[in-house]
C-alpha cells in the first residue's frame, strides 16, 4: 500500500518526506571521553560519554563491558518550565522509559566482550525540546560513544574495536492522514499514529514503538512508516559517518597496525656481516 503523500506544508520549507536540517557537533565538552550536540530542527540534545572501570555488581567477573544511559530534560527545554526531577526524589516513568530505550539501543550497537572490566555510561540532556528528543538523543549518542571508544583504543585500554553498523533513531507517524518523517512538537501532538524507529546504517532494525494515539492503524500503513523511517535514518547515519571521519581513521589506523604481522628476525649472519 502506498500511503497518501499529498501536499502537506511543513516547518523548515520540508516535505512530508524530509528530515528537519540536522547538524552535530563533536568534542563540546573539555572532560567527556566523548561529547556531541545534535541539532535536528530546534530540538537539541547534549551527550556526554564517560569510561570508568566501576562496573554493574550483577556483572562482576563477566569477562564483559556495559553502555547505559541517563535522559533529562531542562526545565525550560519546553514551552512551560518543568520542575526538575531531583526535586521529586526519582526519575518520571517517561523518563525512565526513555533511558532504557537508549540504553538498549546503545548496547545493541557493541560488543560487550570486547570492552571488558568498562562501563560507558551516557548522559543525554535536552537542551530545548520541539519533538523527536528520544530519538535524537540516540542518533547524538552514538556518535559520543563512538569517539569515547576511539579514546580507549587510542590508548591502550580497550584491545579490539567494538562497534559494528553505526545506529540512528527517527520518529514517523501519521498526521491528518499524511505520513510524515521527522515529527515537530506540534505534529507529534496532533498525530493520529506515532512511531520511533531505532536502526543501523545497513537497514538492520534494532527497536520500533508505535502507537495509535488517535486511532488503530493497519499492517500497511506500519511498513510504509517503517521505510519512511528507514530513509531517514539512512540520511542521518550520513552525517554520523560525516563527523566521525577523522575519529574512524585514526581508529582504522590502529586497528590496521595490529593486523600486521611483525617481520621474520633477520638471519644471524645478516645481523653479524659477512666473516672477516
Amino acid at each position: 500500500m502506498t500511503l497518501p503523500t499529498g501536499p502537506h506544508r511543513r516547518n523548515h520549507g520540508r516535505d512530508a518526506a524530509a528530515l528537519r536540517p540536522c547538524r552535530i557537533e563533536i568534542d563540546v565538552l573539555k572532560f567527556a571521553e566523548g561529547s556531541a550536540l545534535i541539532e535536528l530542527g530546534d530540538t537539541r540534545v547534549l551527550v556526554a560519554a564517560s569510561a570508568d572501570t566501576r562496573m554493574p555488581p550483577f556483572l562482576k567477573d563477566s569477562g564483559q563491558g556495559w553502555v547505559t544511559a541517563e535522559y533529562s530534560m531542562l526545565p525550560r527545554a519546553t514551552h512551560t518550565r518543568t520542575a526538575r526531577e531531583v526535586v521529586q526524589g526519582r526519575p518520571s516513568g517517561r523518563t525512565a522509559e526513555i533511558q532504557r530505550l537508549i540504553g538498549r539501543s546503545l548496547r545493541a550497537a557493541v560488543d560487550l566482550t570486547a570492552i571488558p572490566d568498562r562501563a560507558l555510561t551516557i548522559d543525554c540532556d535536552v537542551l530545548q525540546a520541539d519533538g523527536g528528543t528520544r530519538t535524537a538523543a540516540i542518533t547524538g549518542a552514538y556518535v559520543a560513544l563512538a569517539l569515547a571508544l576511539r579514546r580507549l583504543l587510542l590508548s591502550g585500554d580497550i584491545k579490539a574495536w567494538p562497534l559494528g553498523d553505526s545506529l540512528a533513531a527517527v520518529s514517523v507517524g501519521i498526521v491528518g492522514g499524511v505520513p510524515l518523517l521527522d515529527l515537530e512538537y506540534e505534529e507529534d501532538s496532533n498525530a493520529e499514529v506515532d512511531m520511533n524507529v531505532v536502526a543501523t546504517a545497513g537497514g538492520s532494525l534494532v527497536e520500533i514503538q508505535g502507537t495509535g494515539e488517535r486511532r488503530s492503524f493497519r499492517r500497511e500503513e506500519m511498513d510504509a512508516l517503517v521505510d519512511l523511517a528507514m530513509e531517514g535514518i539512512a540520511q542521518l547515519a550520513a552525517v554520523q559517518a560525516e563527523v566521525l571521519r577523522p575519529a574512524m581513521l585514526e581508529v582504522a589506523e590502529v586497528r590496521a597496525r595490529g593486523q600486521r604481522r611483525p617481520a621474520p628476525p633477520k638471519p644471524e649472519r645478516d645481523l653479524w656481516g659477512p666473516p672477516g
